[in-house]
């Protein structure tokens, strides 16, 4: 399900919950309302029915007239306020209760006119007066008494239910926000790797049963987007080895000039004095014609290894040998720019797991920006070394150059970034970053503006060179 759907359900049930909730408060206030109106109206019964039976007292002691049309009074008053308020009474104490309450003051109103009537005093009229007096002040009383309780009653009730639906909103709140939040978050680590994998060139894809929501067709769309790239790198290292061909296309036509100019004069000393030479004459022209029909071979080998694009065939390699073959390619570019190199290659280091054109064509690309950033002259230097936790070895390409701004170095790596100007593409570093990060090893620069760049490679060591680095500083342990 959607998470926006998963979103719109929450809502709709926490609603409808809530309504429920204010529904059920609101039946319990207008119930509340009714019983303290009837309250309030049982007050005034209760206070007329005691002046009622205050005056029946002077009655009975001063035997006044004007005391009974008191009475009288005190009767219709109550009379006329239950006939007034009788929809409020019904629907607080029913209509049984209401029937009751007029039952008694009738008998009461029967029971004074015969008092009233009556011309001399009677015992037996006074005493039921007074009990049918006692017994709707009795019934009144009780009656607002227990309506008081059921008011009070329903205040607790109330607060009890609206106590346990206020946790019981706020727990499947708590319990719905979570499964909701998880269910986000899940999708969005999930994101969040596949992101990451991509900015640091190693192009995963999530695998599995995506989710059946947006994050799903995110991940479906990362997925793609990571599988574009990928394409896209490659043909980005292509590209990148092609332009980096143009450079060294100098440095190589120099090269194939020297053994086509020393072919080109063995052949004409050899048209020359042909009817001279002995046969071991001619064979030592056609050798060293020979050796440089090889050295030719050798130089066009290198430049079509490092120019066809290949897929990564990772091997153990020794890095010394590596650096020195990017060397040999940019060697007569060196010459031709003036650039002194110093090698300093550590012997004895473990082998290590890589594609070795692909390192090649990272360490070309160094060489080759070092020395942009050296013309004309400079000095630039290739050390080999192992790292000193002994599970990885370190390459650095330094140069004598001008340095790079501090503020450009955050971001050397970045795409299309380039402190060239209109003069470079800002790709090269980028896709040198993704082949090592795809070799599981890390890049740093290192630089002084005035003073040169220093560029170094780590490169992981496989766990057989590991194991190799352990005995051998066992054993240096164990010689001193």
């Amino acid at each position: 399900m959607k998470v926006e759907n998963n979103i719109i359900l929450s809502n709709v049930f926490h609603i409808v919950l809530i309504l429920l909730i204010g529904f059920f408060a609101l039946q319990n206030l207008n119930l509340m309302l009714t019983k303290l109106r009837f309250v309030e109206i049982a007050d005034d019964l209760n206070a007329s029915f005691l002046e009622l039976r205050i005056s029946e007292k002077n009655y009975f002691l001063y035997r006044s007239s004007e005391t009974l049309q008191e009475m009288r009074d005190q009767i219709d008053n109550s009379i006329t306020l239950i006939d007034s308020a009788q929809n409020d009474i019904v629907r607080a104490i029913g209509q049984t209760n209401l029937d009751e309450l007029r039952k008694y003051l009738r008998r009461y109103s029967a029971v004074f006119e015969e008092v009233r009537r009556s011309t001399m005093r009677d015992p037996r009229l006074e005493s039921m007066l007074r009990t049918q007096g006692k017994r709707l002040r009795e019934f009144s009383a009780a009656t607002t008494k227990l309506e008081r309780r059921r008011v009070n009653e329903i205040i607790e009730n109330s607060k009890k239910v609206l106590f346990y639906s206020f946790w019981a909103v706020l727990l499947t709140a708590v319990m719905v926000s979570h499964f909701v939040s998880q269910k986000i978050l899940r999708s969005l680590r999930l994101i969040e790797k596949l992101a990451k994998s991509i900015s640091q060139g190693t192009y995963q894809k999530i695998e599995g049963t995506l989710p059946a929501d947006e994050f799903g067709s995110v991940i479906n769309a990362v997925n793609s987007m990571s599988e574009e790239l990928k394409d896209r790198e490659e043909e980005l290292i292509q590209s990148k080895k092609l332009a980096s061909l143009g450079i060294l296309t100098a440095g190589v036509a120099h090269e194939l000039t020297n053994p086509l100019n020393n072919i080109s004069m063995i052949v004409q000393n050899y048209m020359e004095f042909y009817d001279y030479l002995n046969k071991a004459n001619s064979l030592d022209l056609m050798q060293k014609i020979q050796g440089e029909t090889e050295r030719i071979e050798d130089i066009v080998k290198n430049l079509l290894d490092f120019s066809k694009p290949k897929e990564a065939v990772l091997g153990e390699r020794d890095i010394n040998e590596t650096v020195r073959k990017a060397l040999r390619l940019m060697q007569n570019t060196l010459d031709i720019s003036n650039i002194d190199v110093k090698l300093f290659l550590q012997d004895g280091l473990p082998p290590v797991l890589i594609d070795e054109h692909q390192i090649q064509q990272v360490l070309v690309n160094l060489i080759l920006n070092a020395v942009q950033a050296m013309e004309p002259g400079g000095r630039l230097t290739l050390a080999s070394r192992r790292g000193k936790s002994g599970d990885n070895v370190k390459v650095d390409v330094s140069d004598t150059g001008k340095g790079i701004p501090p503020e450009f170095i955050p971001h050397l790596f970045d795409p299309f970034f380039s402190t060239k100007g209109v003069g470079g593409t800002g790709l090269g570093l980028s896709v040198s970053y993704g082949i090592i990060r795809n070799h599981k090893g890390n890049i740093k620069v290192d630089s002084k503006v005035g003073a040169g760049t220093t560029f170094t490679i780590e490169l992981p060591v496989p766990e057989k060179g590991k194991e190799e680095i352990a005995d051998e500083q066992l054993q240096d342990h164990g010689n001193r």
